[in-house]
């Protein structure tokens, strides 16, 4: 990550995909459903801030997971 993306306070939905490591479609039915943190500027521009998504991988962080340990967003 270079300095500049470390500095954004938002991400696209394609960014938070890559961060997933989950498809674009994934994360925009994520956003749907509310379970991505959004912000929608217009009917066409969505953005995820950067402390919501740090907040929700942390909450994910502290769930129990099944039996694989694996987490759900």
């Amino acid at each position: 990550m270079n300095t500049k993306e470390s500095e954004k306070l938002v991400y696209t939905i394609e960014e938070c995909s890559e961060r997933l490591g989950i498809s674009k479609g994934t994360a925009y039915s994520l956003a749907r459903e509310g379970r991505l943190p959004i912000i929608r500027i217009s009917d066409r521009r969505i953005i995820v801030p950067k402390v919501a998504l740090e907040r929700l991988l942390e909450k994910a962080g502290r769930l129990e997971g099944g039996s694989n340990g694996e987490k759900e967003i």
